[in-house]
């Protein structure tokens, strides 16, 4: 038996996240934050004080992450870290380490491990183009930069993190460059994807487009 899967690839703050969320809340699949585990790889190294061009370290760090999600929750070795790996600088950091080849090839394994019964909706940046190619339903998710930007103001806020608006869009612009023109699996739409542009759209609209596509893939498979 084929597992289902929907991939949701996008730059940061588009609203994959949240969509992918709901999607597999409806449907009843199970969830992967793909980001989260860079924004979880990047975090521990923090913590322990390894340099974060230091690739041979991280990904020896990364093939043994002690994660798990639960019920909306990022857990690093036990410890609720669901706001912690959401800092900004975090995000900064995961950006920069995800360029890094070994890294990827370490958490390659940990990501295709989350296919199980009855589906998955996996969010990221390589999820359709690399980590489940033969996906059943393939989406990019996308905004413009001012879009994301408020949108990650706005979440910053409610979570007590301080948050300049110059420096979001700023900071957007330079992780969208370093995302498409990296080596290793480089942020753009897989093949056959369909582009769904979010910048005017609320997030049930985006959430109801995704489960209308995933609904006609599953038509035309039978």
């Amino acid at each position: 038996m084929i597992i289902p899967v929907i991939t949701i690839d996008g730059p940061t703050a588009s609203g994959k996240g949240t969509v992918a969320h709901r999607v597999a809340k409806h449907l009843g699949f199970h969830y992967l934050d793909s980001g989260a585990l860079y924004r979880l790889t990047a975090l521990s190294a923090t913590r322990q004080g390894i340099a974060l061009d230091n690739e041979e370290m991280l990904a020896a760090l990364a093939r043994v992450l002690p994660c798990r999600f639960i019920k909306g929750h990022v857990l690093l070795d036990g410890e609720d870290v669901t706001d912690a790996v959401r800092a900004e600088a975090i995000g900064v950091a995961a950006s920069k380490i995800a360029v890094l080849p070994q890294v990827r090839k370490a958490l390659l394994d940990l990501q295709i491990a989350f296919r199980y019964s009855p589906g998955l909706v996996a969010d990221g940046r390589d999820m359709g183009t690399v980590i489940f190619p033969d996906a059943t339903q393939k989406v990019y998710l996308t905004a413009s930069v001012e879009a994301r930007a408020n949108r990650r103001y706005k979440q910053l806020i409610e979570k007590g993190f301080s948050a300049n608006m110059e420096d979001l869009v700023k900071d957007l612009a330079e992780r969208d460059a370093r995302d498409t023109v990296r080596a290793a699996a480089p942020l753009k739409p897989a093949p056959g994807a369909y582009i769904l542009d979010t910048s005017e759209m609320t997030v049930d609209e985006a959430v109801h487009v995704v489960l209308d596509l995933y609904a006609n893939a599953v038509k035309l498979s039978t």
